[in-house]
C-alpha cells in the first residue's frame, strides 16, 4: 500500500471556513492533515497545538495519485487562508478526479 501525507500549522481561520465531523464550526489557529491513500485524500483539523483532529466535512474526496493529493491539500489550505470555505473547495476538488 502507497501512502502519503502533508500537514499545515498555524493557518489563522476566520468564522463559517472550517467545519468538522462530530465537531462543527472551528476558528482561529488551526493545523490541516491531510493523508493520501487508496486513491483517496483523507483531510483533518485540528486546533494548532491540541491533540485531537476532526475530520474535514466533505472528505475523504476521489485522488486518483500521491502528486494530486499534495495539490488538494495545498488547495484546501490556500482556500481557508482566503476565507472560502473547506466544504466548497473539497466539492471542487471532487469533481476533478
Amino acid at each position: 500500500m502507497t501512502w502519503a501525507s502533508w500537514t499545515t500549522v498555524g493557518i489563522h481561520v476566520l468564522p463559517g471556513v472550517v467545519q468538522a465531523e462530530g465537531f462543527g464550526p472551528m476558528q482561529g489557529d488551526l493545523t490541516i492533515h491531510t493523508t493520501w491513500s487508496e486513491h483517496e485524500a483523507h483531510l483533518a483539523v485540528q486546533y494548532s497545538g491540541a491533540s485531537d483532529w476532526y475530520t474535514l466535512v466533505g472528505s475523504p474526496v476521489p485522488c486518483h495519485s500521491e502528486e494530486d493529493s499534495r495539490t488538494y491539500h495545498q488547495a484546501v489550505v490556500d482556500g481557508v487562508r482566503e476565507g472560502e470555505r473547506a466544504q466548497d473547495v473539497l466539492k471542487k476538488l471532487s469533481r476533478t478526479a
